[in-house]
């Protein structure tokens, strides 16, 4: 009996170092290939906020942490765009927190002059067939932003048509694009003062205790 129970042991523990070498290795051959479509990913959604002619670092390479207000909660990532050793324009994450149905998560370019360049929508809950027209798959809506310029914090252009601004409002749902507008706005304003800053800002590889 002990003997048998002892073969059985060496089985099961052959075959568990086995199962967990098999894991590893799977994960070791899957590891690159994730990393790498992610990175492709995130690429393309920067050439949707950025155009790619404007700068000529690797972007995904010059990445930096903020904490700042203007681009909602807790600590944000933001891409510097550089020609030559000039930087030119800077992708952002911003949050609009006021969506109708929770926090609206964005990603937002512009430039350090008050022009945005572009934004999309990378998470949000709004109802489907109101709200969700912030999505490119439902509507160009989001398109809009790109080219308009920001003359200051106090420019009622920035606000949506019900509110006597330029953006179009949804049928039906005027809380959502509202909140969008707004929170591209303040991400325009911030990145008026990024420029000075940039020397100082921790790059996302620093580690934090």
């Amino acid at each position: 009996m002990l003997k048998t129970i002892q073969k059985h042991g060496v089985t099961l523990a052959v075959f568990a170092a086995l199962t967990t070498g098999l894991t590893a290795m799977v994960n070791a051959l899957t590891k690159t290939t994730i990393e790498g479509q992610a990175a492709l990913q995130q690429k393309q959604l920067f050439d949707q906020v950025l155009p790619p002619q404007m700068y000529d670092n690797d972007i995904q390479q010059s990445c930096y942490l903020v904490n700042a207000p203007a681009l909602g909660r807790g600590e944000k990532q933001l891409w510097v765009a550089r020609k030559g050793d000039t930087p030119v324009a800077v992708v952002m994450q911003a949050t609009a927190p006021d969506g109708y149905s929770g926090a609206i998560q964005l990603l937002v370019g512009a430039d350090f002059k008050g022009t945005v360049l572009g934004t999309r929508v990378t998470e949000h809950h709004e109802t489907p067939g109101l709200g969700d027209k912030i999505e490119t798959r439902v509507s160009s809506w989001i398109t809009g932003f790109a080219g308009k310029v920001i003359q200051g914090p106090d420019d009622s252009r920035w606000a949506v048509k019900k509110d006597g601004g330029q953006f179009d409002q949804f049928t039906g749902a005027t809380i959502t694009p509202r909140a969008v507008v707004n929170a591209v706005k303040r991400a325009g304003l911030y990145a008026q003062t990024l420029a000075p800053q940039l020397s100082t800002l921790p790059s996302c590889g620093d580690t934090h205790e």
